[in-house]
């Protein structure tokens, strides 16, 4: 079957469950969809300390920003779950740290239970990037 998309594929999601880590869809416009990344490390042990999981969690996003040819500065969406809210001041450090300048669009939620009893946060992202795209004479 065609599809107009690829996947991403970093091993993260095959430790989880059914899906890709991100969705690359082309048309003039790159769009990059990732399924939101939790800070596993690759051997599947999760600390339980917040810092450690924010790292591995950007780490493991700018991997697929990465392979999409992508970098921090097309993020255009971020959506961050996290499992406690006094984690909060700790996990934004990170993100200023890894984010910069950068300023996507962004929602920070604190929810009841993520996937795993040990996950403490998750983060999803949209990001765009243009096509260059060659132009005939005349047109």
């Amino acid at each position: 079957m065609k599809t107009i998309h690829s996947t991403i594929d970093t091993g993260i999601a095959s430790q989880i469950g059914l899906y890709s880590d991100a969705v690359a869809v082309n048309n003039n416009v790159q769009w990059l969809f990732s399924s939101a990344t939790p800070g596993l490390p690759s051997e599947g042990d999760l600390n339980r300390n917040i810092t450690e999981q924010a790292e591995l969690a950007w780490e493991q996003l700018l991997i697929i920003l990465d392979e999409a040819g992508m970098g921090i500065q097309h993020l255009v969406k971020i959506t961050q779950y996290l499992a406690f809210k006094e984690d909060i001041p700790d996990y934004v450090k990170v993100r200023h740290k890894v984010l910069g300048e950068c300023k996507p669009a962004s929602t920070l939620l604190v929810i009841e239970q993520l996937d795993w009893p040990d996950m403490l946060l998750s983060i999803e992202f949209i990001a765009a990037k243009p096509i260059e795209t060659l132009r005939s004479s005349g047109i």
